[in-house]
């Protein structure tokens, strides 16, 4: 006796056909019939969404739950707007401002969207990567025995679902991510490969399922693959049909696109030609009209609600990640389908026309939420109210905020670098029972030790789901570091890939949010692979995910390294970041208060609506971010001083005086980061000769330079007593003084000072590749050493000669 049919089916084929029509209209309504005073094409991809529209109705309609997090492949926007939209969770006035202005966005994005999009995917690969680490953040929490709690109390481990369009697995970020979930065991991790087999410029090989098939299983997956739909099964169960399945199976990816596209007649004539004159075969495709043969040849498992809720709701009983290769055909029941160049395609008014009549959609009821269906308003809300994905209301959680330390401290001596003293802050905070310390978890990509997180690891040990004893340290090794893997840990060791190192840093990050529970990301990495990752750091920080990011060491300063690992332009990476506040300390008590300052930052988010600029910086500090120190391995003489309140506020603001200039000043040197010294001792020669001569410590450029540009933009609306903490430091230096800029990296971090009052402004830095050699080598090869920065003062404010120019040259 055959099944009852699923009594869902018929809604879910309701919400199919609502959604396809609402992302197609969506996108015709942006490009044909919105106003367009700059010329620009609007764009959209309804192929791309129509592909998708089926296994999307399926999982949100079916078979995700409220725990559940999902990734939506970039360009099914439209698609995903429109069944939230559906479910009342998007308004009809972003949706027809769909790409325009405070519109729905063209790619989903968890900031700038108003349907609680749970991953921003506008960066290919990446929104994939992040469920992956979602779930091993998830894994993480459970472990500590937390696990986020829902209105109505604890909730399941929740899967992370990532749907994928097939080209998008070329991107090689999502396979070093393979890599380490297999290291970590993940678990609960759903990745759905809309295999439609085009991408946007051409078919994707043959047999590439075959391959994804194979290297899944090879790191511990199980692979479903949802090929057929219910029409193709029972074609295959009459006589002949062995032999039309094995034709499937056979066609290559470009004829199946092209006779998609082509149609009904194409079909038959291509079957004939192939497979008539065998009887059974013939009588099943002559039993069949040329729209039902289309039909039967379209119908593959990834347009099949039946098959694909089937195959969705047997993977929820076990944890083992799994990925579903769904085959599609893009612009699936548009003109457009199957097309070779339909990606970027857009339906023409006659084309939506024909559709709009296909649909039973009135002229002027385009938008209306189940105009054209079968089925009766009423009973569609009936229906939607019951779908356990919407049940709970909006999914995103709410943690409480852990007090940050006004101060940190750290075993301070007389010489050391900041990457050391990062180290012993971390020690410190690994000895302590404060609770914000039980929520930090740091990671690293293979450079634990050498970025000084190790003692931090020896006393709060690495992460793993199971127990695991350091081999060296039972066999009585002697062994600087104890290796220990345990649920306690609080490490996420990294093999060496720093996209996985971001990518992680937004899962963590986003803990908050994502599982409701606050953790305190802390990522170390050497300071010049930042750019391997500037990808990853960019969707990290759109994400608003919180975290602090540890690079070091930095600049030509690492001497010997030679130019492959010398870092110029990441001072510019960490002022041009949004959401990112960038730090270049020179001292250690300068790295205790950013880093004291940095645990209350990472927490903040403005919740109250207050998000006024502080007076004194113009900052909106009150929203809060994250934070990119750039460290360095230069031991340096520290100062002996009071790292009092006023000195604290200084170096988080930005910058202070460590020379105070006088009156009569002609000179100023600004520096940030390990070229202390040598701006410290020009200034110490120049005084000799020269009065008043002042020493700016800059400590970031990045949030001087923020507040600069808001105070001005305020004056400029008028509020004419905005002032900036650089404008104040700045205020009384006389209008004839010079500056001086020197950093170790690209000039231009510190060389817009002078603007800000008029100044005459010399910037040094390092322009182009290191080289290997000495500190002094270096130094003087770029122009950055003590006597460079002399004769830059000299350049501005000629004076007497200065005397001691020669002698340290």
């Amino acid at each position: 006796m055959p099944a009852a049919a699923d009594p869902r089916l018929p809604f879910l084929a309701a919400l199919e056909t609502k959604t396809l029509w609402l992302a197609t209209w969506m996108i015709h309504h942006a490009n044909h019939l919105r106003d367009h005073a700059d010329g620009l094409k609007v764009g959209g991809h309804q192929a791309s969404s129509a592909s998708l529209t089926t296994i999307m109705t399926a999982l949100y309609g079916a078979v995700l739950r409220p725990e559940d997090r999902v990734a939506v492949k970039p360009h099914a926007s439209p698609a995903y707007h429109a069944l939230h939209y559906l479910f009342g969770r998007q308004s009809v006035e972003k949706m027809k401002n769909f790409r325009g202005f405070k519109g729905a966005q063209s790619y989903p994005s968890r900031t700038k969207d108003t349907d609680d999009v749970d991953f921003s995917t506008g960066s290919v690969g990446l929104g994939v990567a992040q469920t992956l680490f979602s779930s091993l953040v998830q894994d993480y929490i459970r472990a500590k025995g937390w696990g986020g709690q829902s209105p109505s109390g604890r909730e399941p481990e929740g899967k992370m679902v990532a749907l994928i369009g097939d080209a998008e697995m070329d991107e090689g970020n999502i396979y070093e991510a393979l890599i380490e979930g297999w290291k970590h065991g993940l678990r609960n991790t759903w990745w759905v490969v809309d295999y439609n087999r085009q991408s946007l410029d051409a078919v994707v090989r043959e047999g590439l399922w075959e391959k994804l098939d194979a290297m899944f299983r090879n790191f511990g997956w199980d692979v479903v693959i949802v090929k057929y739909g219910r029409l193709q099964e029972a074609a295959f169960a009459e006589p002949g049909g062995a032999a039309l399945r094995a034709w499937i199976d056979a066609c290559p990816n470009q004829d199946y696109s092209a006779l998609c596209f082509q149609g009904g007649p194409a079909w038959r004539k291509r079957l004939t030609d192939d497979l008539g004159d065998q009887g059974e075969v013939s009588a099943l495709i002559d039993r069949r009209s040329d729209a039902e043969l289309a039909a039967l040849m379209t119908n593959l498992g990834g347009h099949d609600l039946d098959s694909l809720v089937e195959a969705f709701e047997a993977a929820r009983s076990h944890d083992r990640p799994t990925c579903f290769i769904c085959y599609t055909v893009k612009g699936m029941h548009l003109p457009l389908q199957g097309h070779k160049d339909n990606h970027a395609g857009l339906m023409t008014p006659a084309q939506m026309d024909v559709f709009r009549a296909a649909q039973k959609v009135r002229p002027g009821h385009e938008w209306d939420r189940f105009e054209g269906l079968d089925i009766a308003p009423a009973a569609m809300e009936r229906f939607m109210a019951g779908v356990p994905f919407f049940a709970s209301g909006p999914r995103r959680r709410k943690a409480p905020v852990y007090a940050a330390p006004e101060t940190l401290s750290f075993t301070a001596q007389p010489v050391m670098a900041t990457q050391q003293a990062f180290g012993l802050i971390m020690h410190d905070l690994a000895r302590s029972d404060l609770p914000i310390a039980r929520r930090i978890v740091t990671t690293s990509p293979d450079v634990t030790v050498s970025t000084n997180l190790g003692a931090w690891v020896n006393r709060r040990g690495l992460f793993a789901r199971e127990s695991m004893a350091d081999v060296f340290r039972k066999e009585r090794i002697p062994s600087t570091f104890a290796w220990d893997f345990s649920p306690d840990g609080q490490h996420m060791e990294l093999g060496i890939a720093e996209m996985n190192l971001f990518i992680m840093l937004a899962a963590l990050g986003l803990a908050h949010s994502i599982h409701g529970e606050r953790l305190i990301p802390i990522g170390t990495l050497y300071d010049p692979f930042i750019y391997r990752g500037a990808d990853a750091l960019n969707y990290a920080c759109y994400q608003d995910a919180r975290f602090l990011l540890v690079a070091t060491p930095s600049g030509i300063t690492l001497a010997p390294e030679g130019g492959a690992h010398q870092s110029i332009g990441t001072p510019l990476i960490g002022m041009a970041q949004d959401g990112l506040a960038a730090f270049e300390p020179a001292f250690a008590d300068e790295l205790a208060a950013i880093m004291a300052w940095s645990l209350d930052y990472l927490q903040r988010d403005g919740a109250d609506g207050d998000n006024e600029p502080d007076p004194a910086t113009w900052l909106r500090d009150r929203t809060g971010g994250s934070v990119y120190l750039r460290l360095s391995t230069r031991p340096l003489e520290q100062p002996v001083r009071a790292a009092d309140a006023d000195f604290r506020r200084g170096v988080v603001d930005g910058a202070y005086w460590l020379r105070k200039p006088g009156p009569n000043c002609q000179v100023v040197v600004a520096y940030q980061g390990a070229i202390a010294p040598e701006a410290i001792e020009a200034v110490g020669l120049m005084a000799e000769d020269r009065r008043d001569v002042g020493l700016l410590a800059v400590t970031s450029a990045d949030r001087l330079n923020a507040g600069w540009t808001a105070a001005s933009r305020a004056r400029e609306r008028g509020l004419v007593h905005a002032r900036s903490h650089v404008e104040t430091l700045l205020a009384d230096l006389p209008r004839e003084a010079g500056i001086v800029t020197v950093l170790d990296g690209h000039p231009a971090t510190l060389g817009w000072l002078g603007a800000v009052h008029g100044h005459r402004t010399r910037p040094l830095g390092v322009e182009h590749f290191g080289q290997t050699g000495t500190l002094a080598d270096l130094y003087r090869h770029h122009g950055i050493d003590a006597n460079a920065i002399m004769a830059a003062a000299h350049g501005l404010a000629p004076g007497r000669p200065m005397r001691h120019l020669r002698a340290i040259g």
